[in-house]
């Protein structure tokens, strides 16, 4: 005689058939019968939040999931997590990151569910529920709120969130006044969905896709269209096949699915925050991706698709071109088609019948005629960076691609925006801006790597500068800035030692970061440094004691 099946993490009394007889009591309350109780049970991880106007459109998706899941014989059960909102999120929704993907790691093990769908879409829900993916035993499949549809001003195209930093640099310049940057405001983010551009959401949903964590077709269906819904529909489907015949994200995140999403990076010319964010995942999921790969692939790989900030294009023009599934097909040669995700089919099969770029469109180029060359993201090492750094190069300058000038030196993001713009400090175009105490540790490591050209350089038309910090940029930024140096300043990494003055080289074909500055005396600095002030308590403390650097990805080190 078989051992009936024992129903999954039940609360502990003490008595194990009181803890089943008391939760089938309290699930009738529910309106949930016997019969709905045999089902597989889909948990769906649900990031509304009127702090994130991103996912504003959230709720109709998880009535979509729901709708899937019913119609293939599941019982759905959505339950809220954190979300994720980068714009109304205090200091940088990055400090948060990590305890999303805990919070849905517990939520998870904690709660019987057969399989969960993972619903983010704004910057970092998305890499913090592949993070939980990779950590569970739980079969996961993951959904995203799409980006928003562009608009227009005074006839011309806009959308956030290239196009608010151009608009607003214009406006410091003094180009656009009060009036016209109000009306700006109004213009750049008028439907649901994330940023438009291929910036950090859009690249890290493009990359879910390319790793088989999502359903083919997922990443770029525009939020307010029915299509999204449609693919929420078919996602809530897909989650009771994988609870009947599970497979879990580990199984899928291998060393060749990781391989195929830098590959797809590379051809996006994506946000350089994926790089820290892959690097967390693969390290969840037991790979061992390093900075030296993303390199490696960018270096082979060209730049494939015409979207801002490295090209002109918005996220409903990729989508129209056929998005990830055309650009992979574009990609075939270079792609490991024996990867197999969430559809239950390899990447060879599911481009089968997927055609190259169409002539009609320009969004999406191809292998032999890109839109440029090899290399849209960078790792740099020197002097500066030890461990490494990351520049996008396809949003840079190439001009300033190789430079060498005096440094200015910000010691954090508040002394910054104190003195960026006084005009006694004589900055130049060609000075170098060095931010620091901007890392993980220093700062919880947020986007204020685009440091804005200073007022006075900016009215004369200075456009770029070089840039260097241990923070982040936004993915929809450009310029030339170089990102994520390792070791942070908080962590003792030389960004710490550097002085007003001091010359700072890059040179990105060499792949170097450099401080021209004797070792002697830089270990006569080294002695004058002291250790920084740790927050008190709660998260921020736990948090600044455990955060790794970010070329391992900035996850805590017990995860």
């Amino acid at each position: 005689m078989t051992e009936p099946t024992r129903p999954r993490g039940l609360t502990s009394y003490g008595d194990e058939g009181f803890s089943d007889f008391l939760r089938g009591a309290f699930l009738a309350g529910q309106g949930s019968d016997p019969n709905d109780l045999e089902r597989p049970i889909i948990g769906i991880a649900d990031t509304t939040s009127d702090f994130n106007p991103c996912h504003r459109q959230m709720p109709q998706m998880v009535e979509h999931v729901k709708r899937g899941v019913l119609e293939a014989g599941g019982l759905p059960m959505a339950f809220p997590t954190i979300s994720l909102g980068e714009i109304l999120l205090s200091p940088t929704s990055m400090l948060f990151r990590n305890l999303l993907a805990m919070e849905t790691e517990e939520m998870i093990n904690a709660q019987p569910m057969d399989a969960v769908v993972l619903l983010g879409g704004c910057d970092k829900t998305v890499p913090a529920q592949l993070m939980a993916a990779a950590s569970v035993d739980v079969p996961a499949i993951l959904e995203v709120t799409g980006p928003m549809l562009t608009n227009t001003w005074r006839g011309e195209r806009l959308g956030a969130c290239t196009d608010c930093r151009r608009m607003w640099a214009r406006h410091r310049a003094g180009e656009l006044d009060e009036q016209e940057i109000t009306e700006v405001q109004g213009a750049l983010a008028t439907t649901p969905g994330t940023c438009m551009v291929m910036g950090t959401a859009s690249t890290m949903a493009s990359m879910t896709e390319a790793l088989g964590m999502m359903l083919p077709g997922g990443a770029t269906p525009p939020s307010a269209t029915g299509e999204r819904l449609r693919h929420a529909t078919a996602t809530g489907r897909a989650a009771v096949g994988l609870a009947r015949n599970p497979v879990l994200a580990r199984e899928i995140l291998t060393r060749e699915a990781f391989e195929n999403a830098l590959a797809l990076l590379a051809a996006m010319g994506g946000s350089t925050n994926a790089i820290v964010h892959m690097l967390a995942v693969a390290r969840r999921a037991r790979v061992d991706l390093t900075l030296a790969d993303f390199d490696a692939i960018a270096s082979t790989i060209p730049l494939m698709v015409d979207l801002k900030p490295s090209g002109a294009g918005y996220m409903e023009d990729f989508h129209r071109a056929g998005g990830i599934p055309v650009l992979m097909s574009a990609l075939r040669t270079r792609l490991h088609l024996d990867t197999v995700g969430v559809a239950r089919q390899s990447l060879g099969e599911s481009l089968a019948e997927v055609p190259g770029p169409a002539p009609w469109q320009t969004t999406i180029r191809t292998l032999e005629e890109p839109l440029g060359a090899t290399g849209a993201l960078a790792v740099l090492h020197g002097s500066l960076a030890p461990d490494g750094a990351v520049i996008k190069v396809s949003a840079a300058s190439s001009e300033l691609l190789q430079h060498i000038g005096p440094a200015v030196v910000f010691d954090s993001t508040a002394d910054a925006v104190a003195r960026l713009d006084d005009p006694n400090l004589g900055i130049t175009k060609d000075s170098v801006l060095v931010l620091r105490n901007a890392g993980p540790i220093g700062a919880g490591m947020p986007e204020a790597g685009s440091l804005p050209i200073p007022k006075r350089l900016a009215a004369e038309g200075v456009k770029d500068m070089v840039r260097v910090s241990d923070a982040r940029m936004s993915g929809t930024s450009y310029g030339t800035v170089v990102l994520h140096c390792s070791p942070e300043a908080a962590a003792g990494g030389p960004l710490a030692l550097v002085r007003d003055g001091d010359l700072v080289e890059l040179d990105v074909a060499e792949r170097r970061i450099d401080l021209k500055v004797d070792p002697v005396e830089l270990d006569r600095r080294r002695v004058d440094l002291k250790e920084p002030e740790l927050p008190k308590r709660g998260w921020r403390r736990l948090y600044s004691e455990h955060v790794m650097q970010a070329n391992h990805g900035a996850d805590l080190d017990f995860l």
